[in-house]
């Protein structure tokens, strides 16, 4: 069945060459959730896309078509688009990647197309602290996907108490850490000696990531990042429950993050 869409709503979150002068483009619709499409033409100079089919610009696009990649018939600007610089810019990159990589097309997701409009507002805006705006990002964007993070109970079903502290096992949550008689967390039993497929050390130091504060899970639950130390560990925490999703795909704009901050060489 040929499906006819107008005027929906819609952001370009990627968009790629394609053929000779068309251009492939990620569509976030609000009522159609991810939809890749075709601009046919987009690349020539005198497209009347030319310039409109840019990300952080909000469109209304018009496509149809039988299969799962659309033919853009119509594009609009919907309004002015927003603008960013340098680290914010790079943000809105990394939010645009994590819905290209991890929505499935044609899934309507209103809610979080709100939320992701709100997160580039916030972007634009210097007021809006930038680790706070992405940490919230990324949560909602799990508890859309059916993955929410429980910062509120262990695996066992117990609150979590700001005194103790806690081990990440991403298919189940969180559950407490035991200590030793120094207080430091014990680590996972050991792999046997047979098994050398990584060195202790490095494994000791991967263990240790998994451990969180309780105290901070419990700020990252209300989105309170005054403790200066609650977000690197909301970072940390983040990105270790995205990766299961994101199944080893790069994102381009760490590294663009990483080139920024890097020491400029002579």
């Amino acid at each position: 069945m040929n499906q006819r869409v107008l005027l929906q709503p819609a952001w370009v979150i990627h968009r790629r060459p394609f053929r000779n002068t068309s251009l492939l483009v990620d569509l976030f619709c609000r009522d159609h959730g991810r939809v890749a499409a075709v601009a046919r033409g987009a690349r020539r100079g005198k497209s009347r896309w030319q310039g409109l089919l840019q990300p952080f610009q909000p469109v209304r696009v018009s496509f149809s078509g039988r299969g799962a990649v659309k033919t853009l018939t119509a594009a609009e600007s919907a309004d002015a688009p927003i603008t960013m610089a340098g680290e914010r810019l790079f943000s809105g990159f990394y939010i645009n990647e994590l819905l290209s990589h991890l929505l499935h097309d044609h899934v309507e997701h209103p809610r979080l197309h709100q939320v992701y409009e709100e997160t580039l507002a916030a972007l634009a805006s210097r007021d809006s602290p930038l680790e706070a705006t992405l940490r919230r990002f990324e949560l909602e964007l799990l508890a859309e996907l059916g993955y929410a993070l429980n910062l509120r109970t262990d695996c066992r079903h117990q609150a979590i108490e700001a005194n103790k502290q806690y081990r990440y096992l991403p298919d189940a949550g969180f559950e407490e850490a035991k200590h030793d008689s120094d207080g430091h967390p014990e680590p996972e039993p050991e792999l046997p000696p047979d098994d050398q497929s990584a060195p202790q050390a490095e494994i000791a130091a991967n263990e240790n990531q998994r451990i969180f504060a309780g105290a901070h899970l419990q700020a990252i639950a209300r989105l309170d990042f005054n403790n200066p130390q609650t977000a690197p560990t909301a970072k940390r925490l983040l990105r270790q429950a995205l990766a299961p999703h994101l199944a080893g795909k790069p994102l381009n704009s760490r590294a663009l993050f990483a080139a920024a901050k890097a020491p400029h060489s002579r």
